[in-house]
């Protein structure tokens, strides 16, 4: 029987996607010796399933809505998009599925890979199986970091196995176009895939559960983005429930609550993520399988001194960039305590608290009109017990919405602190406003009084100038 290979090292992190790739980077930085374990492909969910591909698939789509609202050019845009040209564009963005550069990245900056399952087998120490079957035993002497992410849940309906329906895995990289395409869900992967394959050619029904689309945001966000679904030529359907699937024939067929009958080609369930933890061996050190895992501010497991939850496993918050700002902040306090480092900087926005977290996570959602946000909505504020204003602007008050496409159409607004004059939340809606969204997201963080905004000054004649009507807005009303 061959000896198991046993290797010490200071940082074992579980997981290469964006959010391992950043702790180890961090980690190395400081000097610490860091294996990073991967079982599927270096880079992670992010970059071959979600952000990457699904942007790569919607940035075509966006750039031909936005040439159909300019004068002068409206006219050579109104055929069909090539779709095959966007797949080959998305499978390009995902380097076909080889993680050949994302590795390279890794040893770069002196980072053992290691491919293979890895499990918690102990504390401070993870067991990684092969594809082989060959196990190799990696021990940390500072700290075990899980990055394992999420994966898609499905909801439990009878023989719903048989009709293989779509995750987003799914939908960002299927390589035909489906005739007719299901969408169940109203979040965001729910709103920007619909988005995508409805403008490829795909028929799409949207059915939503609740009342509208992107509840966690803003109500006029959903609101303005199910309008354009809708002119785009899709079924949204709100207060609609899936009761039963089923594949008959190579189609499918969906039966509502209300009684209805819908005939697909593809169904994609777009209803919540959960924690991928169920087999990385969290019973070995006494916590639940398949458990978020609860973190302090410098993501350092509850109850633990060597175990961090970076990511979507924490269920802080759920967004790529969110996680590689928690894996810096990791990085720095794991650094720091082994270093020996007394006291950390752990007080709100210090080097080593996930303070963004709570109080100025940004997101932007890749649907026409694109929806973007940062802080918290009127209703968060409200129930946060802040004594708090709402001051909307429609986006076209701003020249450069104009400019930017006839009839723009969109809304922007702010979220005020009536006691501190800063701002709690800022929402804007409308084509374009991804690249806004970071000024927002420097005024919630920063937390900049209202009396400093006013000497921000917006170009002319950009977008940037709904900034200069928010404010006015606020001083007139």
């Amino acid at each position: 029987m061959t000896e198991t290979e046993t290797i010490a090292y200071d940082v074992v992190v579980l997981g290469a996607g964006p959010v391992g790739e950043n702790v180890a980077d961090r980690t190395r930085a400081a000097g610490l010796s860091t294996a990073v374990v991967e079982s599927e492909l270096v880079g992670g969910e992010c970059s071959y399933w979600a952000c990457i591909p699904s942007k790569a698939l919607l940035r075509p789509v966006i750039a031909r809505a936005d040439a159909r609202r300019v004068p002068g050019l409206r006219q050579s845009v109104q055929g069909p998009l090539d779709a095959a040209a966007v797949l080959a564009h998305r499978n390009y963005y995902t380097s076909d599925w080889h993680d050949d550069g994302a590795a390279g990245w890794l040893d770069g900056i002196g980072a053992d890979l290691h491919r293979g399952h890895g499990r918690l087998t102990g504390p401070r120490t993870v067991t990684v199986t092969g594809s082989d079957g060959a196990q190799k035993v990696l021990t940390a002497r500072h700290a075990v970091a899980v990055c394992t992410g999420t994966d898609a849940v499905l909801p439990d309906l009878p023989g719903l196995a048989d009709v293989k329906p779509w995750t987003s895995r799914n939908a960002t990289s299927a390589q035909e176009v489906p005739g007719r395409l299901v969408v169940v869900g109203g979040g965001v992967v729910a709103t920007e895939m619909a988005t995508a394959w409805q403008a490829l050619g795909a028929q799409v029904t949207v059915l939503v559960r609740g009342k509208g689309l992107l509840n966690r945001m803003e109500p006029f966000a959903g609101e303005l983005v199910a309008e354009a679904l809708t002119e785009a030529g899709a079924d949204v359907r709100t207060g609609t429930s899936v009761e039963s699937v089923t594949r008959e024939n190579g189609t499918v067929v969906v039966v509502t609550d209300q009684g209805e009958r819908i005939e697909a080609d593809e169904i994609l369930f777009a209803t919540g993520r959960r924690p991928k933890t169920g087999d990385i061996g969290l019973e070995t050190i006494g916590l639940e399988p398949g458990s978020w895992l609860p973190v302090d501010d410098s993501l350092r497991v509850t109850g633990s001194d060597w175990l961090y939850a970076v990511g979507d496993v924490n269920h802080r918050a759920l967004l790529t960039h969110q996680g590689k700002y928690q894996a810096r902040i990791a990085g720095a306090a794991i650094a720091a305590r082994a270093s020996g480092v007394p006291i950390l900087e752990s007080d709100p926005w210090g080097a080593h608290a996930a303070t963004a977290d709570h109080d100025a996570v940004p997101q932007v959602v890749f649907t026409d009109p694109e929806a973007a946000a940062v802080g918290l909505s009127l209703a968060e504020a409200e129930q946060a017990g802040y004594r708090v204003r709402a001051v909307d602007v429609e986006m076209s008050s701003a020249a450069g919405a104009g400019l930017y496409a006839d009839g723009y159409r969109g809304r922007a607004r702010m979220v005020v602190d009536l006691n501190e004059e800063i701002l709690r939340g800022v929402t804007f809606v409308g084509p374009g406003v991804g690249e806004l969204i970071h000024s927002a997201t420097i005024a919630v963080a920063g937390q900049v009084p209202i009396s400093r905004l006013w000497h921000a000054v917006p170009s002319f004649p950009t977008i940037s100038e709904v900034w200069l009507r928010l404010l006015e807005a606020y001083r007139d009303n």
